[in-house]
């Protein structure tokens, strides 16, 4: 049995915190995990691997038609400062040509069935739509509630973000049933006294339903949930769950080129697929490689379970199918 640890202790401000925040001295021992690659390689070297570098030099190295599955947040064209890696705000044409750079390796390395996702906010993601339509088939656009935010006086606000859905070719992987959400009917209708198109069960009546690129069910991370880190545009493991389950199957590779914290490469171990994921900065790559090795012990995902998303603090009443221990909590 392995040892409690207790990590980025002086960051923690109560028992119930569980930010990974630890330093970069501190996690040592997961940063000492990443590789760095300075030529061409085969997958199998850096499968189940996170890399350090600039991924428009590393995505370079990587097979031609090796990945199944992109998916990528991209600094949003916002300045911003990621724990001493500044990004600032450019012009629109040179984030059109940023992201063009980054979009043509990515094509690259994507299988023909393979399937990319792009994040952005609402302003970038005017110049990612057009970018990706140079290169691939856009089959959809997500839309998803972002319920953080501050509030503004003179603009309405800004709650929502984008995923572009875009292939290869007609031929890709959709597992529709994978991605079904769980809600509650409000007004049950019968048949001959017995549920039509829903479940009657002890804790409610519930249906099954097929998934809309509207989503309305996910959660921010915040402090007292075990996947939050201090990253400043962490996405939440459900969200990236439903694009790894809809647009990959079992044993596939999924890429991060701009892992951050880690979240794509935790999501597709948990749901046993293939990762590798790439990030610049130490710190970051010292959480994910610590996000990794807990997903050994704990892989469940907040809001999915029994196969189902299920729709925002619906799970309360229910019992979360739990099969492992935590690999150690962070405490006070």
């Amino acid at each position: 049995m392995r040892e409690v640890k207790q990590i980025g202790k002086k960051n923690q401000k109560s028992g119930r915190n569980k930010t990974i925040d630890f330093t970069l001295d501190e996690g040592k021992e997961y940063f000492d995990k990443v590789i760095k690659i300075k030529e061409s390689v085969l997958i199998q070297d850096v499968e189940n691997k996170s890399i350090q570098g600039d991924t428009m030099e590393v995505l370079d190295l990587l097979p031609e038609k090796s990945i199944d599955l992109i998916i990528v947040d991209p600094p949003y064209n916002l300045t911003k400062n990621y724990h001493g890696k500044q990004f600032d705000k450019i012009k629109e044409n040179d984030y059109y040509l940023f992201t063009k750079k980054w979009v043509e390796k990515a094509k690259r390395i994507l299988t023909d069935e393979g399937t990319i996702y792009v994040c952005c906010d609402w302003q970038s993601s005017l110049i990612i739509e057009r970018v990706l339509r140079e290169y691939f088939i856009i089959q959809n656009r997500i839309t998803w509630q972002r319920e953080k935010g501050r509030g503004a006086k003179t603009n309405w606000k800004n709650s929502m973000e984008d995923i572009w859905f875009a292939t290869n070719s007609r031929n890709y992987t959709f597992n529709v049933e994978d991605v079904k959400v769980r809600k509650k009917v409000i007004a049950p209708y019968r048949v001959d006294g017995k549920p039509k198109d829903w479940d009657e069960s002890e804790n409610g009546n519930f249906r099954n339903s097929y998934p809309s690129n509207i989503w309305t069910d996910i959660t921010i991370p915040f402090w007292s949930m075990p996947e939050n880190t201090a990253h400043p545009t962490q996405k939440p493991e459900k969200l990236i769950a439903k694009l790894i389950l809809a647009s990959s199957n079992e044993g596939d590779i999924v890429l991060d080129p701009f892992l951050g914290s880690g979240t794509t490469s935790v999501v597709a171990k948990k749901l046993n697929r293939r990762y590798i994921g790439i990030e610049m900065n130490p710190q970051y790559l010292s959480w994910a490689e610590y996000r990794l090795e807990s997903a050994e012990v704990d892989n469940t995902i907040q809001g999915y379970t029994d196969g189902v998303f299920w729709e925002r603090n619906s799970l309360s009443d229910q019992t979360k199918k739990t099969t492992k221990k935590p690999l150690f909590d962070i405490e006070d």
